[in-house]
């Protein structure tokens, strides 16, 4: 069976590397479930599959979803649905979610978006993604790499990278490497400021990245020069989450 560039599919083919995916995958007892995220053929899925943890799995493509259903025929938590569309809170009411899988490049960093609108119900996310964006994910403040994906997913989580994985753990091989990245919830419930605001002043500073925040932060607030002067003169990379959530916390102390 043929991968389908509409899905975005390269079949993870290294045994060891699906048994070292699942084996950390078996290590949290803070989840009810695992919800694997494009399963293909199964590679790691038979080895999820064997976990204490019930498995669930989403796949898009009908056709892997009949092919996985005749590799294992007695497993009926197999799921044909897009997962950005699947309403986690209605179908696992209030279960605990390990977000587990080799995912489609084309829609990874809408993986983690995802997941940060389900983030009281996904304490662990283990997942493979291109190597570029896995290290944005993961970034530390002035790094290059380092942007709103960033920021916004170590807000609530913190992330590490696990494996580097070269394209021949593929088939057929991607023209990019690949690492598998952990992201962990962190202890953060509440914040000192509207996350919308939050989110808000992220993504505008970032769209401008080598402004200064004096000028990127003109459309949220007119009078930047109400911010210290030390802080109005530092670009969207220097600063780290705390200090994101700070500048938030002070805008909306003034705009309010």
């Amino acid at each position: 069976m043929r991968a389908k560039k509409s899905f975005g599919q390269h079949f993870l083919i290294d045994d060891n590397l699906c048994s070292q995916i699942a084996t950390r995958a078996s290590q949290y007892d803070n989840c009810d479930l695992i919800l694997e995220i494009g399963p293909g053929k199964g590679a790691l899925t038979k080895h999820l599959i064997s976990l204490e943890l019930p498995l669930y799995a989403v796949e898009a493509d009908k056709d892997m979803v009949q092919h996985l259903n005749k590799i294992f025929p007695q497993w009926d938590n197999l799921l044909l649905m897009d997962f950005l569309k699947m309403p986690l809170d209605t179908l696992f009411e209030k279960k605990r979610i390990a977000l587990v899988g080799n995912f489609p490049y084309n829609i990874s960093s809408q993986i983690v978006f995802k997941m940060l609108d389900y983030k009281e119900q996904i304490p662990v996310l283990i997942g493979m993604f291109q190597r570029e964006m896995a290290r944005r994910i993961i970034a530390s403040p002035g790094s290059k790499e380092y942007g709103v994906i960033s920021v916004l997913t170590q807000l609530f989580y913190s992330g590490q990278m696990l494996f580097k994985v070269p394209p021949e753990a593929f088939r057929p091989p991607p023209k990019v490497h690949s690492g598998v990245i952990l992201l962990e919830r962190n202890n953060r419930t509440e914040l000192p400021c509207s996350y919308p605001l939050f989110k808000q002043i992220v993504k505008n500073t970032f769209n401008q990245r080598r402004k200064m925040l004096r000028n990127t932060l003109k459309s949220i607030l007119p009078h930047p020069e109400l911010l210290p002067a030390t802080l109005l003169t530092r670009r969207p990379e220097q600063l780290s989450v705390q200090e994101f959530l700070d500048l938030a916390a002070r805008i909306q102390d003034i705009i309010r």
